[in-house]
């Protein structure tokens, strides 16, 4: 029989012992969990953007970026809904034109990186109007939401184009990776515009993201984990970034282009979402190339690509 006041035995000891260690593990895991689903999002959404002059000077290296220099440039703000201010430049056409075309460039890029798309619409009889999306270039800094207020920001620019340039006949947008899912994604606004070409968009953020841990052999609930944190930090879930999910009731017509080797963003996307819309649409896919390399692939089936789409339209 056990006497009282008699001291736990080794066993029971080791038992108290194990059951602390146990927790003192778990209350790391959870601290760590946490860290991880806080940390993730800000990667995914807060990536390092670059200035106007380095988006300017890779163009530059990757095809002749002259003729920027020779074109009447006009330069100024929007405001979006929540009263946020969009940079904004009007390059004109150098013969007089009443059609102009919005241009939104990817992510992490700036206005700079819509450049390559320019030529294609000049030739076209086109004015361009490029823009940092929000969180870019020289917009005050912000988190992305692949879409969801970037798409709404667009709206707003549709809506000042419109007010701003009364000799406007045609207009239409022209977007690149994030900036394609930001055209996509303003059309369930239903805006006022003729046409849109969504080049190397994707349809829905987090499965590109499962898809790229993937294929690195990384694990994929990382990304619902982020999701979680990206309800917690700014608001947002990342399961909701769908620009496909704004095509339901669209009959905006589309043109959507990818490079045909693109592995980051895969031809899939376009696929997926010319599918879903109920408005003419054509998807064409450049041999060659990468991602958002399809102007500089090929630029002369670029413009050929655009320029029969836009004569279907008529």
């Amino acid at each position: 029989m056990e006497k009282t006041g008699q001291k736990p035995s080794g066993a029971k000891k080791a038992g108290k012992v194990l059951l602390i260690l146990a927790a003192v593990i778990l209350g790391v895991l959870l601290i760590l969990t946490a860290a991880v689903a806080l940390w993730l999002p800000a990667a995914i959404m807060t990536g390092e953007r670059q200035t106007l002059e380095e988006a300017f000077a890779w163009q530059s290296e990757h095809y002749d970026t002259s003729f920027y220099e020779g074109l009447k440039k006009t330069a100024y703000t929007v405001s979006a809904d929540d009263g946020y201010l969009l940079h904004v430049e009007l390059l004109e056409n150098p013969e007089a034109s009443p059609k102009y075309v919005i241009i939104s460039h990817g992510y992490t890029d700036n206005r700079m990186g819509s450049l390559k798309y320019v030529p294609t619409y000049l030739e076209l009889g086109f004015n361009c109007i490029l823009y940092d999306l929000r969180g870019h270039g020289e917009n005050e800094s912000d988190f992305t939401t692949y879409g969801i207020r970037e798409g709404a920001d667009l709206n707003c620019l549709i809506a000042d184009t419109r007010s701003r340039y009364p000799d406007l006949t045609v207009l239409g947008l022209h977007g690149e990776s994030l900036g394609a899912a930001t055209t996509v994604s303003c059309l369930k606004y239903r805006p006022t515009v003729d046409f849109a070409v969504a080049d190397c968009g994707f349809s829905d953020i987090k499965a590109v993201l499962k898809d790229g841990y993937r294929s690195t052999g990384g694990p994929a609930f990382l990304i619902d984990l982020a999701d979680l944190g990206a309800r917690i930090r700014y608001g947002y879930a990342i399961g909701d970034m769908r620009p496909i999910d704004s095509l339901d009731e669209n009959e905006i017509p589309i043109l959507f282009i990818h490079g045909e080797e693109d592995r980051f963003i895969l031809p899939k996307n376009s696929e997926e979402m010319a599918a879903r819309t109920k408005g003419h649409t054509k998807v064409r896919l450049i041999p060659g190339a990468g991602h958002a390399e399809s102007v500089l692939t090929d630029p002369a089936l670029y413009l050929e690509t655009v320029r029969d789409f836009l004569s279907d339209l008529k």
